[in-house]
């Protein structure tokens, strides 16, 4: 697949590479690549030789630093603010239904749109230089999308905190990794292969085990303990049937600890 603001590549080990690319512009999104994202997730979702996902950025200052302020996205059919929509339908990985785990390496600076891949991913690691923070207040514009979904992976006394204080704060790999904003913080020229590392132990695994197993979990998101208890039965009864394999040709690799 060819693309004007990613990269895209799958390896022998069943994963895909997405490697956001505009790194003249910090990687910032623009339409095009919001496009391009939503057919690039719509595309691995139906590929058979992709197991697992790494999303990364190309190298320099930062990972993502959210919308192109200067291009921005097509508000153009949209003139009434209840109508407008959310960039997440187009970047995120869960809200374009795919469910092969998406592990997120961030380096440099990950600041407001930035969040909408972080917070839909399944796995987040961090360059030792990774810096987290959400501008938008700063200039004073309300900040809801983004902290909204953040509050699902982190505690809510940390959103407030980097949602309030805007551009004056910035989360450190030490202080994401206490908070849970990231699970592994990594040598800066380290990342890339320790996502491709995590990502091809996954996608060794039965994928319809993993799908279904990431799918349980995050629908579960929007329901209440019991009833996402209930609703998860099924999962388990498709799935195991389904991700039946002979164990004796399951790749045998030494568990790690962290």
């Amino acid at each position: 697949m060819d693309y004007e603001t990613i990269l895209y590549e799958v390896s022998e080990d069943r994963v895909a590479t997405i490697t956001i690319n505009r790194p003249q512009a910090l990687n910032s999104f623009n339409q095009k690549m919001m496009d391009e994202f939503k057919d690039a997730w719509h595309q691995i979702g139906y590929d058979d030789s992709v197991n697992a996902v790494v999303l990364r950025a190309a190298a320099g200052r930062a990972f993502c630093t959210g919308v192109d302020v200067k291009e921005g996205y097509d508000y153009s059919s949209q003139t009434i603010p209840w109508i407008r929509r959310d960039p997440s339908e187009w970047l995120g990985p869960k809200q374009n239904r795919l469910w092969k785990p998406v592990i997120c390496a961030i380096h440099g600076m990950a600041a407001g749109g930035a969040f909408y891949w972080i917070n839909e991913c399944d796995v987040v690691i961090c360059s030792e230089d990774a810096q987290f923070f959400d501008p938008h207040v700063s200039f004073g514009m309300t900040a809801a999308c983004e902290p909204i979904g953040l509050s699902r992976r982190i505690p809510l006394g940390e959103v407030m905190r980097i949602t309030l204080m805007g551009n004056d704060e910035r989360v450190g790999a030490d202080t994401a990794l206490r908070i849970g904003l990231v699970s592994e913080v990594v040598a800066n020229d380290e990342l890339w292969n320790r996502a491709h590392e995590l990502a091809a132990i996954i996608a060794a695994k039965p994928t319809a085990a993993t799908q279904g197993s990431v799918r349980a979990i995050w629908e579960s998101l929007d329901m209440g303990l019991r009833a996402a208890q209930n609703w998860a039965m099924p999962y388990t009864q498709l799935g195991n049937p389904a991700g039946a394999i002979d164990r004796t040709k399951i790749p045998k690799v030494k568990p790690s600890i962290r």
